[in-house]
């Protein structure tokens, strides 16, 4: 992927199937590129599940082509959501103590779901990998029917126009995917991912399809895989799964 020189390009849709599924189908074109729409009507997140997309929050994927080897493209949910947590942090202010990262890759306020990322994949005609990096924020309103609590950034205190925050999110995510480096510098958007994670070092449960795994989120491994710390003392490899319960940032 080229190095770029001022923000990256953006087509705007008032609205769109699906702002990850548009990018996709422009793989084989120029990128980096922004794929944006005031509003979604197939939406979705992880394991396919519905995203609700109605006008006043952020829908946004960025298209990326030959960011790094194939085999280290999932590292870069890590990326997305260390871009992410700077970018709110930037146009909000919000304390830090408010804020944080959930494996693998929400973002967190109050310790309410604040948004979701999604990445898909596809090859290229000339072989190179495309992958669309969707980001779905809550600025103006959020869902009320979801396993765990969610937040938008009005009701947090820090009412923010969706294309303010794509603008500093670009600005951050060009900052994070260089220092990722093509997977060079995975260990160090780790270090970072994990200083913002309120909870690691506690106690969670974690759902992968119909099985639960109690245990202690003790670290991340190096490929950015889940170790649970389960109740005998032996140490669990998770590669993906939902964390529950959504554990609190520090308090002030």
């Amino acid at each position: 992927m080229a190095d770029r020189d001022g923000p990256t390009p953006v087509v705007h849709f008032t609205a769109i199937g699906s702002t990850n599924a548009e990018a996709l189908s422009r793989a084989n074109g120029p990128a980096p590129l922004w794929i944006t729409a005031d509003r979604q009507t197939a939406g979705r997140g992880r394991r396919g599940r519905p995203w609700r997309s109605e006008p006043g929050n952020l829908y946004a994927s960025l298209l990326l082509v030959d960011a790094g080897p194939s085999a280290r493209l999932p590292e870069l949910c890590f990326v997305a959501g260390l871009a992410l947590y700077d970018a709110v942090r930037a146009v909000t202010g919000v304390d830090p103590l408010r804020i944080g990262l959930k494996w693998p890759n929400d973002v967190l306020v109050d310790s309410a779901k604040l948004a979701g990322i999604l990445l898909e994949g596809a090859v290229r005609h000339d072989g190179r990998n495309a992958t669309a990096i969707g980001f779905g924020v809550n600025c103006a309103h959020h869902p009320s029917d979801t396993p765990y609590p969610a937040t938008h950034l009005a009701a947090t205190g820090y009412p923010t126009e969706p294309t303010a925050l794509r603008a500093a999110l670009d600005r951050a995510f060009l900052a994070r995917l260089a220092q990722w480096n093509r997977g060079a510098g995975f260990g160090d958007i780790c270090e970072a991912w994990m200083r913002r994670a309120p909870g690691l070092g506690q106690a969670v449960t974690v759902r992968t399809g119909e099985r639960e795994a109690d245990g202690v989120f003790e670290s991340l491994d190096l490929s950015g895989a889940m170790i649970l710390r389960r109740p005998d003392g032996t140490r669990e490899r998770i590669s993906a799964g939902d964390v529950f319960p959504m554990v609190a940032a520090p308090s002030h």
